[in-house]
């Protein structure tokens, strides 16, 4: 199966002090791909690293073979790898439209069609602004701006964060047909059960470090990463 995502070593943080301690993981084709832990474990910083945001950053990043290590985030997605951020995800003062037509340099109105026909909720609302949509709705649109540019790889962070209960399925099922359009997933999840649910595999932070990987299904058995992801220890 092709590699989309190889990360080897990667090592990072702020300052002087490393929150990543070589950190090796991989994502192929057509997967989606888990990363639990608890709060502090260095979830969102490796997510940070992957995209071209973290400040300090050693090891390796390879998209489809190719190393993006040394790229700004801009220019990782233009090498085919988008990122939804957990907050201001999306710009609240333009409309959905306008949205989708300043999510990339070259903007394909077919491509715009193409979103609207796959999240549909955003079709009615088109010149709504989008600080007005519900949190479900501005969801989905993080989700179109994210693939106008048709990435090979989406980095999501925490895509149910403070969505009502009633929407957290919807987004899960969303999450579930990107890889039916030709994207693959990387997804940090605060709902680590749901999101292993319909990952393929995953992979368990502890500090910095993976202490558990393996097949998801695998990993909702495991009564180490139950322990590990509820914080009976290491809870900073």
């Amino acid at each position: 199966m092709t590699t989309v995502l190889a990360v080897r070593e990667l090592h990072g943080g702020y300052g002087e002090t490393d929150i990543l301690h070589g950190l090796t993981l991989e994502v192929a084709a057509g997967e989606i791909v888990t990363i639990a832990g608890t709060n502090g474990s260095g979830k969102s910083t490796l997510l940070k690293a992957i995209v071209g945001l973290l400040p300090r950053v050693r090891g390796s990043v390879l998209l489809e073979g190719r190393d993006i290590s040394g790229l700004q985030a801009e220019a990782r997605v233009e090498a085919g790898l988008a990122c939804v951020p957990q907050v201001a995800n999306v710009f609240r003062s333009l409309t959905v439209e306008e949205n989708l037509r300043v999510a990339g340099r070259r903007v394909d109105p077919a491509r715009i069609v193409q979103m609207l026909d796959l999240f549909g909720a955003l079709k009615p609302r088109l010149r709504q602004l989008a600080g007005t949509l519900s949190g479900g709705e501005r969801q989905q649109l993080a989700f179109a701006r994210a693939l106008m540019a048709a990435p090979r790889l989406i980095v999501l962070d925490e895509p149910t964060a403070a969505l009502a209960p009633a929407l957290v399925q919807q987004i899960f099922d969303l999450v579930a047909t990107l890889p039916a359009q030709q994207v693959s997933v990387l997804m940090v999840e605060q709902r680590a059960r749901q999101a292993l649910a319909i990952s393929q595999r995953g992979y368990i932070l502890d500090q910095g470090r993976i202490v558990l990987s393996g097949p998801a299904a695998s990993l909702l058995d495991d009564a180490r990463m139950t322990e590990l992801y509820l914080g009976t220890h290491h809870n900073t």
